[in-house]
C-alpha cells in the first residue's frame, strides 16, 4: 500500500523524478570537482560569520564586527552572508560524518540548486502545461554551465534560487491576494524570505520586489488600492528585515550601508584581464557585445532556436498570463540592457549574471509547447526531446568534472573556444592535476604554481612542498616543478619552453600544466 502510494505521488509530481535523477548523479560525483579560486576565502567567511550572531560576543566588551568577515574582510563584508549562513550548518554536519570540507560544501551547493530547479518548475506551470514545463526544467538543470557552476560556485547559482523563488512566491502571493482579498502568512512569508535572502546574496535582488509589486498593483482596482498598498507594504517590511537580519555588514549603517555596496557591486572594478575572441581585455574595458556572445556561444544550441519560437507564442498566452510572463521578461531584459549600456566590468565569464537565465528557459518551454502542437506523431515529439537534450548529455559527459567551460559548436565545442575565451578561469583543474602528478610520481619535490597556491596546498601530499611563483621567482631552481594555468594563456607567457610533466584539459583544451624546471 505504502509502495502504491509513493508511486502515485510520484505521477503526480514527476518533477520528483527528475530531482531524484539529478540529485543520485551528483552524489555520485561531487567528489570530482576541485575547490575554485573564489571558494576557499569564501568558506573562511562561513566559519568566521557565525562570531556576529553570538550574544556573548556582543557582550564581551570588545566585540568587533569586523571580526564576522573573516580573513579577506576587504573583500567579502560588503557582500551578503545569507546563502552561507543557511548553508554552514549542514554543511558542518557533512563535515562530521567525514567528508572533507571542498566535497561537502559542493554537495550542499548542488542541493541548493536542485531547490531552485524545483522552484523554476513551478514558476514554468504557470504558463505551459506539464510536459513541457518538466522538459524545459530538465533542460534548464542539465545544461552544461549550469551543472558545473552548481557544485563549484557557492555565490551566484544560490542567488539565481532565491531570485526564482522570489518571482515564483511573490506571483503566487499576489494571485491569492487577488483571489481572497487577503493574503495566507504562509505565502507571504515565503515571498518575503526568498526576496530578502536573495537581496542579502546580492544588491540585484530588489529587482524581484519590483517585478511582484508591479504584478500586484495591477491586480488592483480603486476600490481595493489601499488593502493591496497594506499587503505589500507587509511583504517589503518583512523583505528587509530578512535582509537585514542575514547581514551584518548592514547593522551600523543600514541605508548608507546597502547604497554603498549597491554602487560598488553596480561598478565591480577590477584590472583582471579577460580573454574573449582571441584578444586580451580589461574587464572594466570589455565590448559591448560580450555579454551577447557569450549567451550565444555557452548554452546549448537548441536554446535560442526554441526562445525565438517561444517569443512567437508568447504572444498567444491568455491575458490574464501576459503580464507576469512580461514580466518573467523583463527580468532578462532589464540587466542586459544595463550591461550593453553601462559596461560595467566583467569577467570570470558572465558568473555574475547567471541569474538571468530562467526567463530564457521559460520562453524556451513555450517553443517547446508550441513545436509540440505542431508534430503530431509521439514518436516525432520523442526524436524532437532526444535531440534537444543530446548535446546537453554530451557535453557533461565529454567535460565532466569541468562542465562550466563548456561552448557549443557554434564555434566548434570547448575545444575550439580554447585560447579565444576563457575555459577553466576558477583553476579548478588543480585539484587533477597534483592528484595525477603524486599517482605516478613518488618522492619529494618542490612544485611552485603561478598563482593561488592555496588551492594546491589542499591537495597536496606531505611530498609536496608547494610555494607561490610570485614573490620567490629567484627562488625557482633546476628539476622544480611549475604548475601554470591557461586562463588568459598565461601557459604561453612563463617557462613556455620548459618540458611538460603533465596537462589537464578536455575535448581539445588545456586546463593546467605542471612543467619541471630545467
Amino acid at each position: 500500500m505504502m509502495i502504491h502510494k509513493s508511486l502515485q505521488k510520484i505521477q503526480q509530481y514527476p518533477i520528483l523524478i527528475l530531482l531524484a535523477i539529478s540529485i543520485l548523479i551528483g552524489l555520485f560525483t561531487f567528489r570530482d570537482y576541485g575547490l575554485s579560486w573564489d571558494e576557499p576565502l569564501f568558506y573562511d567567511y562561513a566559519k568566521a560569520i557565525g562570531y556576529a550572531y553570538s550574544p556573548s560576543e556582543w557582550f564581551s566588551g570588545n566585540f568587533n564586527l569586523e571580526n564576522a568577515y573573516g580573513p579577506s574582510a576587504s573583500d567579502h563584508g560588503n557582500r551578503g552572508p545569507a546563502y552561507i549562513l543557511l548553508a554552514r550548518e549542514p554543511e558542518s554536519l557533512l563535515e562530521w560524518l567525514g567528508l572533507d570540507s571542498a566535497s561537502a560544501w559542493h554537495l550542499i551547493n548542488f542541493l541548493t540548486f536542485q531547490l531552485g530547479i524545483y522552484l523554476f518548475y513551478r514558476l514554468s506551470k504557470r504558463w505551459m502545461n506539464e510536459p513541457a514545463a518538466l522538459i524545459s526544467t530538465a533542460f534548464f538543470a542539465w545544461q552544461p554551465l549550469l551543472w558545473g557552476h552548481a557544485f563549484i560556485n557557492p555565490k551566484d547559482p544560490p542567488f539565481l534560487v532565491f531570485f526564482v523563488g522570489a518571482m515564483c512566491f511573490g506571483f503566487e502571493m499576489v494571485d491569492e491576494i487577488a483571489q481572497t482579498g487577503k493574503h495566507k502568512t504562509q505565502k507571504l512569508l515565503l515571498a518575503a524570505f526568498f526576496l530578502g535572502i536573495a537581496t542579502s546574496i546580492r544588491v540585484l535582488g530588489p529587482l524581484a520586489g519590483l517585478l511582484v509589486c508591479i504584478y500586484g498593483l495591477s491586480k488592483g482596482t480603486k476600490a481595493t488600492a489601499l488593502p493591496w498598498i497594506k499587503n505589500l507594504a507587509l511583504y517589503t517590511a518583512i523583505t528587509m528585515l530578512i535582509a537585514f537580519i542575514t547581514w551584518p555588514y548592514l547593522w551600523p549603517d543600514p541605508i548608507h550601508r546597502f547604497f554603498e555596496a549597491f554602487g560598488f557591486m553596480s561598478d565591480n572594478p577590477t584590472q583582471l584581464q579577460v580573454l574573449f575572441n582571441g584578444a586580451l581585455y580589461r574587464a572594466d574595458d570589455l565590448p559591448r557585445r560580450y555579454l551577447p556572445v557569450l549567451l550565444g556561444l555557452t548554452l546549448t544550441e537548441p536554446v535560442w532556436i526554441l526562445f525565438f519560437i517561444g517569443i512567437i507564442a508568447a504572444i498567444q498566452v491568455r491575458r490574464e498570463k501576459l503580464l507576469a510572463l512580461a514580466l518573467v521578461l523583463l527580468w532578462f531584459i532589464v540587466p542586459l540592457v544595463y550591461v550593453l549600456l553601462r559596461r560595467p566590468p566583467m569577467y570570470d565569464g558572465y558568473r555574475h549574471f547567471l541569474f538571468i537565465l530562467p526567463p530564457i528557459f521559460v520562453i524556451a518551454g513555450l517553443g517547446l509547447e508550441k513545436l509540440f502542437t505542431w508534430i503530431k506523431p509521439r514518436w516525432a515529439n520523442l526524436s524532437l526531446v532526444l535531440v534537444i537534450f543530446l548535446p546537453s548529455i554530451i557535453g557533461i559527459v565529454q567535460l565532466h568534472p569541468y562542465e562550466y567551460t563548456y561552448y557549443n559548436s557554434f564555434v566548434s565545442g570547448t575545444g575550439g573556444a580554447f585560447r579565444k575565451f576563457e575555459t577553466d578561469y576558477w583553476l579548478t583543474c588543480y585539484k587533477e592535476a597534483v592528484e595525477t602528478y603524486q599517482t605516478g610520481n613518488p618522492g619529494s619535490v618542490t612544485m611552485y604554481v603561478n598563482r593561488e597556491a592555496y588551492i594546491v596546498a589542499t591537495y597536496a601530499d606531505k611530498d609536496i612542498t608547494v610555494r607561490e611563483r610570485r614573490g620567490a621567482i629567484n627562488e625557482i631552481k633546476s628539476g622544480d616543478l611549475i604548475l601554470i594555468d591557461t586562463r588568459a594563456n598565461e601557459d604561453l607567457k612563463i617557462y613556455r619552453d620548459m618540458p611538460t610533466v603533465l596537462e589537464v584539459g578536455r575535448a581539445g583544451a588545456t586546463f593546467c600544466v605542471i612543467k619541471r624546471i630545467q
